[in-house]
């Protein structure tokens, strides 16, 4: 399995202090962050897109591009990319670009996205939000596996045998499908035989295991290889040294920004009790010792058969030093005794 951190590079008030930070500070600490994920041995760092005052995440390929210079092994993806308010060609080329600097360590992570800002800031309708990502996911995918396009739709330019440049380092740039819950994303991607990363960030993850059993079934069904089949999943967590510390530290910052959320999504305001019921077993909080996430990263396995598993460490602003102690632990820790588990 392979073992990762990502990101929407968050940047809120510290609870404790009520001091926003730069977002050249934010944007420093997260290449320190990503250096310090390769050096302890972990596999991924994911960058989200965010169009928001809170996130410093507008452009991933971007800030991966400059992750890629300062690292040599990790894959480097995106976590969202918001597909449907975008242009594949620019995300081709952008990710291409990022694996021609990385030599080959770029990814694509394309969903429809949670938050709906980039619709208007870039003219598209809400009322469009599936037919424009199912449409844009063809169009990629062609454009992955084609120099020549030959292509027409209803929501974009009709390319007419155009090259697509530059091409990748890699025969084909890969591509996942991330799914919130949602069968019919489920479904594409299994059809177009495709990676199928889960956000589980909430309630319980055994809800989605009949949505990875309908992947795995249509998988099969479309005539994919399942030797090929890759399921990763999106957890937010934190690890501190003790179960107690990482649940005292984790808890203001992720409270802040899930009741801010709750405002404007009609949820009420995140609870201790509410807390403490998704960081047991049963819940989708990965935050505890070293033990206790890498139990609950096992857990997951087993109702997945998971290949990649991705912690969200930063949902609200963390102390830097804190955030750098947590992708220690996840790496010397945490990542051992998972691979040790499944005979890697």
């Amino acid at each position: 399995m392979e073992i990762g951190i990502s990101t929407f590079v968050e940047r809120t008030p510290d609870p404790s202090t009520g001091i926003t930070i730069s977002p050249q500070q934010r944007l420093a600490d997260l290449l320190e962050e990503a250096v310090l994920l390769e050096q302890v041995g972990l596999d991924v760092f994911a960058v989200g897109e965010h169009h928001r005052p809170d996130f410093v995440a507008s452009s991933p390929a971007v800030i991966l591009a400059a992750i890629a210079a300062k690292t040599k092994k990790i894959k480097l993806s995106s976590a969202v990319t918001v597909l449907s308010s975008d242009d594949p060609v620019r995300v081709f080329q952008d990710f291409a670009t990022l694996d021609l600097l990385s030599e080959g360590r770029a990814e694509i992570m394309a969903g429809r996205g949670s938050f709906i800002e980039s619709f208007p800031l870039f003219g598209y309708n809400l009322d469009d939000y599936d037919e424009l990502f199912a449409e844009k996911l063809e169009l990629l995918i062609q454009l992955t596996k084609s120099e020549k396009i030959n292509w027409q739709g209803k929501h974009r330019p009709a390319i007419r045998n155009l090259g697509i440049y530059p091409r990748p380092f890699q025969q084909e740039l890969p591509v996942w499908v991330a799914v919130g819950g949602t069968p019919q994303s489920v479904i594409r991607a299994a059809k177009y035989g495709l990676p199928l990363a889960l956000a589980i960030i909430g309630g319980s993850p055994d809800h989605f295991v009949p949505l990875v059993k309908l992947y795995k079934e249509e998988y099969a069904k479309a005539g994919h290889d399942p030797a090929k089949m890759q399921i990763g999943v999106h957890s937010h967590g934190y690890i501190a040294d003790s179960s107690d510390q990482a649940a005292l530290e984790f808890y203001p910052p992720y409270q802040h920004v899930m009741t801010q959320l709750g405002k404007e999504r009609g949820w009420p305001p995140m609870s201790p009790q509410q807390y403490q019921a998704l960081r047991s077993k049963k819940g989708a909080l990965l935050v505890g010792d070293p033990n206790e996430v890498t139990d609950k990263i096992l857990h997951y396995h087993e109702l997945f058969g998971l290949t990649r598993f991705l912690l969200h460490i930063s949902v609200g602003t963390l102390p830097h030093k804190q955030v750098m102690h947590a992708i220690e632990l996840l790496g010397t820790k945490v990542a051992p005794a998972v691979k040790k588990h499944q005979g890697q």
